[in-house]
C-alpha cells in the first residue's frame, strides 16, 4: 500500500484541526429548541433539502481510512450481537433472505457535499433489530467494518443512539443505482444513515453490537462530533 493512501487518517487529523479552527461554530453544537438550517424545498423527513454549510455533487467521492478490503461473498458475515435475545451471524444468502428494501435518499458527507436521490436497495436496520431483539437496557449501537487503520489492528467503528439507527431509512445496502454496492464505497455491503452524515454508516460493515453506554467510534474519538446532525453544522467536537 503506497505512504500516500496510509496517511490518509493523519491528514484527515489535520483537516479537523483547521476546521476547528476555521468555523468554531460547528464544534460542540447545541442545536435543542434551534430550527433545522439548509436551503431548498422541503425533503422526504421535513428538513431543508440541502443542510447547512454542504454543496450538492453529482458524483461520489471516496473516502477510507486508506485500506479497501474486498471480502468474496462467500467469506463475509454480518454479524449480530452484544444486549440482544438473539445473536446471530448471517452469511450472505442469509442476508439476502431477509424483507428487502428499496428507498431513495440523500448522502450527506462532514466535508461538505452532498448527492442526492440515490437508489438503494439493501435490508432495513429496522429488521435487523426484529431478528436480533434488543434487550430493554441496549440504548446505543456500535457497528464495526472488514476495514482496518493501516498498519495497526484498530478496525473502523461509529456509534449511534438506538433510537436513530431505527430511523426508517437507515438500511445495509447492498445495492446502488441498481448495480451492486461498489467496492471502493463499502460494498458488498455498507450502512447508510440519510439523516445524519454519513461516517455514522459503516462501511464493509462486519457487526452490529448493542449496548448499554455509548461508545465513540473511530472518528468520534478523533474529533468528530457525536451526533453528526447535517441540520445544525453538527460537526466536530473539542
Amino acid at each position: 500500500m503506497s505512504s500516500e493512501r496510509t496517511d490518509l487518517v493523519a491528514k484527515r487529523l489535520e483537516y479537523i484541526e483547521r476546521m476547528k479552527r476555521a468555523k468554531p461554530g460547528t464544534v460542540d453544537v447545541r442545536f435543542e429548541g434551534r430550527k433545522p438550517l439548509g436551503t431548498g424545498s422541503t425533503n422526504r423527513h421535513g428538513m431543508p433539502q440541502l443542510p447547512t454549510g454542504q454543496r450538492e455533487v453529482k458524483t461520489w467521492p471516496v473516502l477510507d481510512l486508506g485500506d479497501v478490503p474486498h471480502i468474496a461473498l462467500a467469506d463475509w458475515r454480518l454479524v449480530l450481537g452484544g444486549l440482544c435475545e438473539n445473536p446471530v451471524t448471517l452469511d450472505w444468502q442469509a442476508f439476502l433472505a431477509l424483507p428487502q428494501t428499496q428507498d431513495t435518499s440523500d448522502f450527506h458527507c462532514v466535508t461538505t457535499w452532498s448527492r442526492m436521490d440515490n437508489r438503494w436497495k439493501g435490508v432495513s436496520f429496522r429488521a435487523l433489530a426484529e431478528l436480533a431483539l434488543p434487550k430493554s437496557n441496549a440504548r446505543f449501537v456500535r457497528t464495526t467494518g472488514y476495514d482496518r487503520f493501516p498498519g495497526t489492528p484498530i478496525p473502523y467503528t461509529t456509534n449511534l443512539p438506538l433510537a436513530r439507527a431505527l430511523d426508517p431509512d437507515v438500511l445495509l445496502v447492498h445495492e446502488w443505482e441498481g448495480a451492486p454496492l461498489p467496492i471502493e464505497h463499502g460494498g458488498p455491503c455498507r450502512m447508510i444513515t440519510p439523516r445524519l452524515y454519513a461516517w455514522k454508516g459503516a462501511k464493509w460493515i462486519h457487526k452490529i453490537d448493542f449496548l448499554e453506554q455509548d461508545e465513540p467510534g473511530f472518528w468520534e474519538e478523533r474529533g468528530y462530533s457525536n451526533t453528526a446532525e447535517p441540520w445544525f453544522d453538527d460537526r466536530y467536537s473539542s
